[in-house]
């Protein structure tokens, strides 16, 4: 007889963007796991535009509810979503995300034998005719092989595809939401994680697909959020006693270097240029963060 599967709360955290929410809500629709089995919990994060009608529109596909919250960052409205949630596991995913067909399925099979694990998934671009998109993936999944060489001892996982025990979670004080924007409560989470001595894997089969439309203004305007966010991650560190940021040459050469060992042969220059004007966006984020709160103080 087969095990029951454990039931899970998906969290969709969302702000503003009601085209791409009903994308990821029409792929949760569509997922190999029994519906019995599974809540969607959409934290409405302070929209302009009302999504009651929008989110009811899929009760009759899912064991779904929405719970409005004001405007206060991605961190405030995952904790909001996971204070409300039944499941015995959380799963985390953006509302611009489409998790694959058997992505609940794949992460209870990982739960089963490790079930007080954080369970970091593998995020694809949707986007590989945009250039900003294609770079910012290239990024994260840099900084996967760098954090999560060996997948058995991963020490950093994106927030768009993570999953784990909702009481070790709440244990954990969740994400902080000392971090106004979407960036960095992620790393600080797992940095967290990992200091209270619970464990991470990451699991590659368990996909994501993320559509994040992006053009030049908003790959700079990404970026310099990701600095001021690294800003803020390194100093939460220093107060946990992990000593002060000491950045790391080589492995911003090996970023920039990067495409050219990727599958991006043909558009590398152009990627590898976009990966530089990245990396100066996320510098002066850092600066600036570093100055704001130096002139609060």
């Amino acid at each position: 007889m087969e095990q029951e599967q454990p039931f899970i709360s998906i969290i969709v955290p969302t702000f503003n963007r009601p085209t791409q929410l009903v994308t990821c809500l029409q792929s949760l629709a569509c997922l190999g796991y029994p519906r019995e089995r599974f809540e969607v919990i959409v934290v409405d994060d302070g929209s302009q535009t009302p999504l009651k009608t929008l989110v009811a529109s899929f009760s009759n596909r899912l064991d779904i509810v929405l719970t409005p919250q004001s405007h206060g960052g991605p961190a405030k409205a995952r904790n909001m979503g996971a204070k409300k949630a039944k499941g015995e596991f959380l799963a985390f995913t953006d509302d611009d995300c489409t998790p694959a067909p058997n992505w609940l399925r794949s992460l209870a099979a990982r739960f089963a034998t490790l079930p007080d694990h954080a369970i970091g998934g593998q995020t694809l671009n949707a986007l590989q005719d945009n250039l900003y998109s294609t770079t910012s993936q290239l990024i994260i999944n840099y900084l996967y092989a760098y954090y999560n060489a060996d997948p058995h001892q991963a020490r950093f996982f994106t927030s768009n595809n993570l999953a784990l025990p909702a009481d070790l979670f709440r244990s954990t004080n969740g994400f902080d939401t000392t971090f106004p924007f979407a960036a960095g409560e992620d790393r600080d989470f797992c940095d967290r994680w990992l200091h209270f001595g619970k464990q991470m894997i990451y699991a590659p089969e368990v996909v994501v697909y993320h559509a994040h439309v992006l053009n030049f203004r908003t790959f700079w305007r990404k970026h310099l959020t990701y600095g001021r966010g690294a800003f803020r991650h390194h100093q939460a560190r220093a107060h946990r006693g992990s000593g002060p940021f000491r950045p790391d040459t080589r492995f911003y050469m090996r970023l920039i270097l990067n495409p050219f060992k990727q599958k991006q042969r043909k558009r590398a220059l152009r990627i590898t240029m976009l990966l530089m004007i990245s990396q100066a966006a996320n510098a002066l984020g850092f600066l600036g963060e570093a100055f704001s709160q130096h002139k609060r103080r």
